[in-house]
């Protein structure tokens, strides 16, 4: 025979639980013995055990009465219907932790992943987590006002990553943000940009209306309004210099 202190470590709660057990009405209480003591048998270890088990499931005091009271038959039916509400908690907790964990990058919530792929890819060539950004709210802008734009950009963006010199130049002009305007490096930017343009026939690495991502950065690096102005300034100068204008 077991003692209530017994009885509350076999099952793993508090004294105080115990008697708030017999006070629902969940767990009958003992007469006292000639001693003065309650003494619990096996069966009440059991009966309690399985009430801390189906109340730590979330099952409402009312029903574990009811279940204790049960035929076993219905008792393994309750019990089967129990698991399977906590199989599809844990599919919703998962499919939460899974959204929660997408949350610090955030591209995954609202782009395809071809698109988080290109993301990616150009946090794997060292691109500052700046730009990463602004690439992504780019991204989302182009997505949502131009979808069907979307599979030749991707297209592009992907052909893109197989240029060397175009990606060495994209890595430059990530660093050259926070240049002073007058740095000896911009100077060699602007040259290698220009020559990159010359060489592919007037296919700028400039946009000819900015996009969300060149007009933030503008706003922000007075390294780049010069190379974009300086650029743009040498384009007109070329044009001009053809035989036909």
């Amino acid at each position: 025979m077991l003692t209530i202190g017994q009885l509350a470590a076999i099952a793993g709660v508090t004294v105080r639980t115990v008697r708030h057990y017999h006070q629902v009405g969940l767990l009958p209480e003992p007469a006292r013995d000639g001693s003065g003591y309650r003494r619990y048998s096996a069966q009440a270890a059991v009966d309690l055990v399985r009430i801390r088990t189906l109340a730590d499931t979330g099952v409402p005091l009312s029903r574990i009465g009811a279940l204790l009271h049960a035929q076993p038959v219905e008792f393994a039916a309750a019990i089967s219907d129990i698991d399977a509400a906590l199989r599809a908690r844990i599919d919703q907790l998962t499919e939460h932790r899974r959204r929660i964990a997408e949350l610090a990058g955030g591209e995954e919530l609202v782009l395809p992943p071809e698109m988080v792929a290109i993301l990616n890819r150009l946090r794997d060539l060292g691109v500052s987590e700046r730009t990463i950004r602004l690439e992504r709210d780019w991204s989302i802008l182009l997505r949502a006002s131009d979808p069907e734009a979307l599979p030749q950009w991707i297209h592009d963006r992907n052909v893109g990553f197989e240029d060397p010199e175009k990606m060495r130049l994209y890595l430059a002009c990530d660093r050259a943000v926070d240049y002073d305007p007058h740095d000896s490096r911009v100077d060699r930017l602007i040259d290698d940009l220009e020559t990159w343009e010359i060489e592919h026939e007037g296919n700028s690495s400039r946009p000819k209306n900015p996009t969300p991502i060149f007009t933030l950065i503008l706003s922000e690096s007075p390294a780049w309004r010069r190379i974009l102005e300086t650029l743009a300034h040498r384009a007109q100068r070329r044009r001009k210099a053809l035989p036909d204008s």
